[in-house]
């Protein structure tokens, strides 16, 4: 590497809900010497981000632009409803959209679920993120639907959540732009895809060892060891006679 050349390194994007410390934890074992750097971004932003080249690959919500973005699903979050744990929905273990009808349920700009019909009564306005919905949800204003992670990470001791079983899930993939896939995406796809360090996916094939050559013979036949004549028969002698004698055996007289 020159004096010009700045040295290699490799940025994530990742939205509001995933946790990607186990990924990075083994990205800095495999490859201490590229830093990894995590830029958190919302989920309507990140497709722009990875198109822009503000990150290399991207945990992102689907869909995605797959003309342009690669993907790869990791798995599909369970949706549930964020209620007052005084709420009578916390007395249950699971709801449907139905058992919401009389609730107002909060759809804020930010929604990662894309509702074709927003289950309960709607709000006058929609909250301009789901910050915003959620403490008005703790302000018994309304209730609000959202991928598991996202429920955690706005935790609070006034509030619970409990499934909806018929309401729309969330997918989390792995991005990347289609026509930048380096060797270092490669490397964090096999992380995430739990290759072992050993795999050779993304990096060049070890060349074949060339095999070793058996000693040349010339044609010619092996000498016998020492004390050992060729083509005896070790009881009868050579050529299989008694005596060690050649020839047709003599009539007796």
């Amino acid at each position: 590497m020159t004096g010009s050349e700045a040295p290699p390194s490799f940025r994530l994007a990742y939205v509001p809900g995933v946790t990607p410390t186990k990924w990075v934890r083994i990205w800095n074992e495999r490859l201490p010497d590229v830093p990894l750097s995590l830029i958190a971004v919302s989920a309507a932003e990140a497709p722009d981000v990875l198109r822009g080249g503000g990150a290399n690959v991207g945990l992102v919500r689907l869909p995605v632009d797959r003309t342009v973005l690669s993907a790869i699903p990791l798995y599909t979050e369970t949706s549930v409803v964020m209620v007052p744990k005084d709420h009578v929905v916390a007395a249950v273990d699971e709801v449907t959209v139905e058992d919401l009808a009389d609730d107002i349920v909060l759809s804020p700009l930010d929604d990662v679920l894309g509702w074709e019909s927003l289950p309960g009564r709607p709000a006058n306005e929609r909250p301009a993120t789901t910050t915003d919905a959620v403490e008005l949800v703790a302000a018994g204003i309304g209730l609000l639907v959202v991928p598991q992670s996202i429920a955690r990470l706005h935790h609070r001791k006034d509030l619970t959540y409990r499934p909806v079983s018929d309401a729309p899930e969330s997918r989390i993939a792995l991005s990347w732009l289609e026509d930048r896939t380096t060797d270092l995406v490669e490397e964090f796809i096999g992380i995430v895809r739990g290759r072992t360090v050993n795999s050779t996916r993304g990096r060049p094939p070890t060349p074949p060892q060339p095999k070793a050559k058996r000693p040349s013979t010339g044609g010619t036949r092996q000498k016998p060891a020492a004390g050992k004549p060729a083509g005896k028969n070790p009881r009868n002698g050579s050529g299989g006679t008694k005596g060690g004698k050649s020839g047709k055996p003599r009539r007796r007289p």
